[in-house]
Parts: C-alpha cells; sequence; structure tokens
C-alpha cells in the first residue's frame, strides 16, 4: 500500500513533559496522516506547570538543519511555534525567503501557560518585521495579539496583523473574560468569521501548539485557509475536551482522542 504523507516542517521548542512544542506538533501533525520533521528552535527545562528554563539553539544550526532536510523532503507546510530569541526569528526568516511559496503557520508563543514570560521586546520587533510578511495563518491569542501590536482593541489588534503582513490572523479568545470562547479571524482588511466555541473547564499545556499544527497539517492536506482554519478548530476542541492530566499541572490535549472514539 502507498500512503500519501504530506510531510510538515515544525520550527518548535522542545517540551520534555511532551505536551507542548515539537511533541505535540508530531502528535498533531501525525494525527492528521500527515509526516513530521522538525527542528528545534529550543531547548526548555519545564513541566505541566511552568517553563523554568530556555535554552535558544544556535542560529547556524537552524538553518543548517533545515536547508539539509528540505534538500530531502518535499516540504508541503512550515509551521512555526516557540522562537525565544531574536536570533532564531533572523535564522528562520532567512529560511522562508528561500522558500517564499510554502504556506507558513505561525503561533507566536511570547509565553509559558504557567506565566513564565518567554519573549522580549526586540524578539517582538523581530516577529513583527522579519516573520509576519511570510506568514500565511497567525494564531496568537488575545493576550499575544496586543503584545504583538500594542493595541487593546481585538479588532484593531487583527486588522494591524494584517497590515503587518499575514495573510490571515486568528485570534484566539481562551484568554478572555466571557461565557464561551470566541475566536475571531481576520483576512482581507477585515473580521470574516467570529467562531464561538463551549469553554471548557480546564487549563491545558500545548493548546495553541495543536491548533496551528492541525491548522499547518490540513493545508498540507490540500484544504484551503478558511477550511483548514475551521476543521482546526473542532480537531483542538475534540483534542481539549479529551484532555488528560499526567502532572500536577494544566492537562494535556489527547491529539489521537479519535482513536479512542473508535
Amino acid at each position: 500500500m502507498i500512503l500519501n504523507r504530506p510531510a510538515v516542517l515544525s520550527f518548535s521548542g522542545h517540551d520534555p513533559s511532551g505536551g507542548a512544542g515539537v511533541q505535540a506538533d508530531i502528535e498533531t501533525i501525525v494525527s492528521h496522516q500527515c509526516h513530521a520533521v522538525s527542528v528545534i528552535t529550543a531547548l526548555t527545562e519545564q513541566d505541566t506547570q511552568n517553563v523554568k528554563t530556555l535554552i535558544p539553539q544556535s542560529p547556524d544550526n537552524i538553518i543548517s538543519q533545515a536547508a539539509t532536510i528540505m534538500a530531502d523532503v518535499s516540504v508541503k507546510t512550515i509551521k512555526i511555534g516557540l522562537l525565544g530569541h531574536p536570533g532564531t526569528a533572523l535564522a528562520i526568516h532567512k529560511i522562508l525567503k528561500h522558500h517564499p511559496n510554502l504556506p507558513v503557520v505561525f503561533d507566536p508563543v511570547l509565553a509559558a501557560g504557567g506565566g513564565t514570560d518567554l519573549s522580549s521586546e526586540s524578539l517582538i520587533r523581530a516577529i513583527n518585521d522579519l516573520l509576519l510578511p511570510y506568514t500565511t495563518v497567525l494564531t496568537p491569542n488575545s493576550e499575544e495579539a496586543r503584545r504583538l501590536t500594542g493595541l487593546g482593541d481585538l479588532k484593531e489588534c487583527g486588522l494591524n496583523l494584517l497590515e503587518k503582513g499575514c495573510d490571515y490572523v486568528l485570534i484566539t479568545g481562551t484568554h478572555e473574560n466571557t461565557p464561551e470562547v470566541s475566536n475571531q479571524l481576520f483576512h482581507d482588511g477585515q473580521c470574516v468569521e467570529t467562531y464561538s466555541w463551549n469553554r471548557l473547564p480546564y487549563s491545558y499545556h500545548g493548546s495553541g501548539c495543536t491548533l496551528a499544527a492541525s491548522i499547518a497539517a490540513l493545508l498540507a492536506q490540500g484544504l484551503d485557509p478558511l477550511a483548514a482554519i475551521s476543521e482546526a478548530q473542532e480537531f483542538t476542541w475534540n483534542a481539549l475536551n479529551a484532555a488528560y492530566q499526567t502532572g500536577k499541572g494544566q492537562h494535556i490535549p489527547n491529539r489521537f482522542y479519535w482513536v479512542d472514539d473508535e
């Protein structure tokens, strides 16, 4: 039997707890019947409660690893997660310049779920200047959208991020004090869709990684961005609804919930 497994390249941090980062990306990508290839952007000391230490990897190594794998494997989509350092953003910028036709899904991780700040003003400038112009779908939560733009109103944030070069911006609303989770999608100079999801009872480790990796995998499978964004939210909600707890902190999304349902 010949399998069609389109490859998705993940630039993500390593999470020893297995809840977020590259492990979350790989689980999600494989769950969508795609093949995951990866470049580690940062090592971390963390558990399901918080990040204690972040160790960015060498920009030169990031570039050389990506060049080697992309010369061998036909990558269909790129997913970007934790950066941790402006030099990492610059390295990925150089890679994207050489592959301008590949869809890019970017989850701008600026803080850990436990609250540790994983960014700096120089990193935020690098993201705005170097990566957003290459981004097909940006998936910030509401706090990240405000930090990237310096604005308060989420609609203004979404429009501003479009102006910075993103094609689509999906601002997720889990951090907002609302009965339901409201995710707003911006495209072509306007808010084109608002999605409402039942708010689940726990805090989750790797939810943003799951959403962005799901969009990337669905794009690799040939879905158009609107369909991929819609379907990925459903996948992520189901993974969170079936989440489990491995440690003393946040719940881990069950990215293979559909296996348990069979």
